[in-house]
C-alpha cells in the first residue's frame, strides 16, 4: 500500500528529519553510515574503506616514520603538497557530509524546516573544515617561516648534496651567536659565542665557548690584521662613545659598520662573516654555518614552548636585572633566581642565560649551554602546535642564519641523533679550567691545541685550518687573570667535560 492512500500511515517529516540529521552527524565521523542506512551499500562501504585507509596510513606515518616526517616538515615542496592535501581532504569531508544528508533527507519537508536543516548541515560541514583549515594555515606559516629564516648564503660557497650532505665532512661546525641587542643599544654585540662541533656519523658533539671578554687577540691575515696588526684593540663603534673596550663581542658590530672588513659583503651584512673568520682563526676549526639569536626576542621563543625548567647550581642567587659598573652597583636587581630547580618563563630564562652580575662571564657561558640543552630536551610538541603562530613570529624576528634550506632535512636527522643518547662535551675557555689560557692576549696555538684535543677525544677529529702565523708584538702587557700559568705555546689539557656534569 502506498504512503498517503486510505488506510495507510503518513510518514512523519519531523521524525524523519531527526533521523536524517543523526545519520548525517554519524557520517561526519564514519564516512558511509548514511549511505548504508539508505540502502546504498556499495557507496557506503567504499567510503568506509577509504576512511579506514586514510586513518591507517596516518597512524603508520606518525608511529613508524616520525623521523622521516620531521625531515619532510622542513622541505618547502613537501609543505606545499601537504597544504594542498589538507585542503582537498577538508573539501572532500565537507562534501561527504552534505551528500550524506541528501541521501537520507525525508521528502515532503516544509520549506522552513528544509532551509533550517540545510543550514544546520552546512554549519556542521564548516565546523568539520575548521581544524583542516587551521592545519593548512599552520603548514603555510611553517613554510613561510623556514623560507625567511633559512634563505641560504650566496657567499658561503658551499653546495649541498641533498642525497649525501655529509660527504667528506666528518664534522659540521656551527657557530651559535647570542646577540645582546635591545632598545638601549646601537647594533648587536655577540655576548654569547659557542661553536657546536658535531660528528656527522654519531652525533657526538663538543660545545666550545669563547668569552666575550677576550682581548688583544691575534687576527687572521687580511683586512682584519691590516687594521689591527698587533691584536684587536677596538675602535669607535658609536658616535656617542669615543671608543670601545676591545672585546671579542664587538667584532660582529665592527663587520656591520665597516664593509672593508668583510670583502664581498655590503655594509650592514658583514658582521657574521667577520666573527666567523676570527673564531675560525682562534679555534682552528672551519666554521660551516652560523646561527644568530637576538636575545631580545629569545624570551618570546621560550614562552611559546611553555617555558623551561632549569637546574640552577650557583651558590649565590642570580640577579634579575640590575647593573654593575666597575664593581659598583649602579642599578639594583628587580629579583633573584635562587639555587635549585625552577620552571622559568621567557623573561626569567633570558636573565638566567645573560646575567653576569652575580658571578662572571665563565659561569654564564656554562648556563647558556645548559639553557639550550634544557629547551631542546623539554620542548613540548603540544605547546609548540598550540602556540605555533606566536613561535613562528618570534623566530622570524629573532633568528638569522646562513644555513641553506636544502640542508635542513639532514640537520633534523643529525639533531635526533644528538638528542637521543649522543654525548655532548662542554669546552669553555675559562682560565680556571685551562692551564695557560688568559683572556688578555690569549695564546692562539694553545687555544687550537685545546680544541683539537677535545674533539679528538670525542670522536672524529676536525680538519684544522692553517697554523696561525706569528703577528708583530708591539708590546707585551699582562693583566691579572685567574687560572694556572703555563709556558706560552705549550699544549694544555683539553679542559672539556660532559655537559651532563656541567648542568647537574
Amino acid at each position: 500500500m502506498a504512503w498517503g492512500q486510505a488506510g495507510g500511515h503518513r510518514p512523519n517529516p519531523v521524525a524523519g528529519l531527526w533521523r536524517a540529521l543523526g545519520l548525517t552527524a554519524a557520517s561526519a565521523v564514519v564516512w558511509g553510515v548514511a549511505h548504508v542506512a539508505a540502502g546504498r551499500r556499495a557507496s557506503g562501504f567504499t567510503l568506509m574503506g577509504i576512511l579506514g585507509l586514510l586513518i591507517a596510513g596516518a597512524a603508520t606515518a606518525v608511529l613508524g616514520f616520525q623521523e622521516k616526517l620531521k625531515q619532510i616538515a622542513v622541505q618547502g615542496v613537501w609543505l606545499n603538497v601537504i597544504t594542498v592535501g589538507i585542503l582537498v581532504l577538508a573539501l572532500a569531508w565537507a562534501s561527504i557530509v552534505i551528500r550524506s544528508y541528501q541521501v537520507v533527507r525525508p521528502p515532503g519537508l516544509p520549506t522552513a524546516m528544509r532551509v533550517a536543516s540545510t543550514t544546520l548541515v552546512v554549519v556542521m560541514s564548516l565546523l568539520i573544515c575548521t581544524p583542516f583549515v587551521y592545519a593548512a594555515n599552520t603548514t603555510y606559516v611553517l613554510k613561510d617561516t623556514l623560507s625567511k629564516i633559512f634563505p641560504g648564503d650566496d657567499h658561503s660557497g658551499q653546495q649541498v648534496d641533498a642525497a649525501n650532505p655529509w660527504k667528506n665532512m666528518p664534522r659540521v661546525n656551527v657557530l651559535l651567536l647570542g646577540g645582546d641587542g635591545g632598545k638601549d643599544r646601537k647594533g648587536i654585540r655577540t655576548d654569547s659565542m659557542t661553536v657546536a662541533s658535531i660528528d656527522t656519523k654519531t652525533g657526538t658533539s663538543v660545545l666550545i665557548s669563547l668569552p666575550r671578554s677576550l682581548q688583544k687577540f691575534q687576527l687572521p691575515a687580511g683586512p682584519l690584521r691590516k687594521k689591527w696588526p698587533y691584536g684587536y684593540t677596538g675602535d669607535a663603534l658609536d658616535p656617542m662613545h669615543p671608543g670601545s673596550e676591545g672585546l671579542l663581542n664587538e667584532l660582529y658590530l665592527q663587520g656591520q659598520q665597516h664593509a672593508e672588513l668583510a670583502p664581498g659583503y655590503k655594509k650592514g651584512r658583514g658582521g657574521p662573516h667577520v666573527i666567523e673568520s676570527v673564531i675560525e682563526y682562534l679555534t682552528g676549526l672551519k666554521i660551516n654555518y652560523y646561527v644568530l639569536v637576538n636575545l631580545g626576542g629569545f624570551k618570546d621563543i621560550v614562552n611559546a614552548v611553555g617555558g623551561v625548567t632549569v637546574n640552577i647550581t650557583e651558590k649565590k642567587p642570580i640577579p634579575i636585572g640590575g647593573e654593575i659598573v666597575n664593581g659598583r652597583q649602579v642599578k639594583p636587581p628587580t629579583g633573584y633566581l635562587p639555587t635549585g630547580k625552577h620552571h622559568l618563563n621567557g623573561e626569567k630564562a633570558l636573565w638566567y642565560g645573560r646575567s653576569r652580575d652575580g658571578d662572571n662571564d665563565f659561569h654564564r657561558m656554562d648556563r647558556q649551554k645548559c639553557l639550550l640543552k634544557d629547551i631542546a630536551d623539554q620542548a613540548n610538541p603540544e605547546q609548540v602546535v598550540t602556540h605555533f603562530q606566536k613561535l613562528a613570529k618570534a623566530a622570524q624576528n629573532t633568528v638569522a642564519t646562513n644555513i641553506p634550506s636544502a640542508l635542513l632535512p639532514a640537520l633534523i636527522k643529525l639533531s635526533s641523533t644528538v638528542k637521543h643518547g649522543a654525548d655532548i662535551q662542554s669546552l669553555p675557555f675559562n682560565p680556571d679550567k685551562i692551564p695557560g689560557f688568559e683572556p688578555y692576549e690569549p695564546n692562539v696555538r694553545l687555544m687550537r691545541n685545546v680544541v683539537a684535543k677535545a674533539i679528538a677525544n670525542s670522536g672524529h677529529p676536525a680538519t684544522p685550518t692553517r697554523t696561525p702565523s706569528a703577528t708583530p708584538k708591539k708590546h707585551k702587557k699582562k693583566t691579572p687573570t685567574a687560572g694556572t700559568s703555563a709556558t706560552p705555546g705549550a699544549t694544555a689539557s683539553n679542559g672539556s667535560v660532559s655537559l651532563k656534569n656541567v648542568c647537574g
